[in-house]
């Protein structure tokens, strides 16, 4: 349970429409990426500090199989192009049965060349934004499973973090979008002012809080602490 932060500090500071607020850094973004297809780890090319951006290759399963059936599907798809485009070079000499047969033997294997290079992909795990590792889950040699998920890397956005506020719904009115907030973070005598930045439109129905964001810079995610919401009749200070 968090301790109530700086309250003397505040005592001083705080006007009748200046409103409570705790809250935690966090990124941006956050997530935990997983292989969604079965095999064993056999590349691992990040660990954790690695800053890496979207769709950067994280790691890759054993896929000498899949890349084999990749290269198949696609030598059946050239040459499948290659009769095709002697169909049409003689077109007016063939009947539509024997043109549309080749047609339907082209669209086949392209068919199966996107579907292996499909389940190909699916060995490579790929970065889904740009980020930071900020854990290591496996190593190499370790099985995942397609149809149990197992969490490989967890990734966050920590060039880019945000203060997550919550305050009492009773002044669901006076708190707006650019409204000041002023606030230390726990265990710090330096004091922030940032501008509230979005407002979530529903209120927590367990703990009758609302929360809002305030984007930071330099803050290691994990940190919190408290503050006061300056409002006034133009919502700003």
């Amino acid at each position: 349970m968090k301790k109530i932060l700086f309250i003397l500090f505040f005592i001083n500071l705080l006007r009748a429409e200046d409103v409570y607020a705790t809250f935690d850094v966090q990124a941006e973004q956050e997530a935990a990426i997983a292989f969604s297809s079965s095999g064993i780890i056999k590349n691992i090319y990040v660990k954790e500090g690695t800053k890496v951006k979207k769709d950067d290759v994280v790691a890759t399963l054993e896929n000498s199989d899949t890349k084999a059936m990749v290269e198949r599907a696609r030598v059946a798809l050239k040459y499948a192009k290659k009769d095709l485009d002697r169909q049409y070079q003689v077109k007016k000499y063939l009947d539509q049965a024997r043109i549309d047969n080749y047609q339907k033997l082209y669209e086949s294997a392209k068919a199966e060349y996107d579907y292996q290079n499909a389940l190909y992909e699916k060995t490579i795990l790929r970065a889904p934004f740009d980020g930071t590792i900020t854990s290591n889950l496996v190593e190499i040699g370790d099985v995942v499973s397609g149809q149990m998920i197992t969490k490989a890397f967890e990734i966050a956005s920590l060039d880019d973090i945000k203060l997550v506020l919550t305050f009492d719904s009773r002044h669901y009115d006076k708190v707006k979008v650019g409204s000041l907030f002023r606030y230390k973070i726990d265990g710090s005598d330096k004091e922030y002012t940032d501008k509230i930045e979005r407002i979530y439109p529903a209120v927590d129905s367990a703990t009758n809080k609302i929360t809002a964001e305030v984007k930071v810079k330099d803050f290691p995610v994990g940190l919190f602490g408290a503050g006061y919401i300056v409002v006034d009749t133009n919502g700003t200070k």
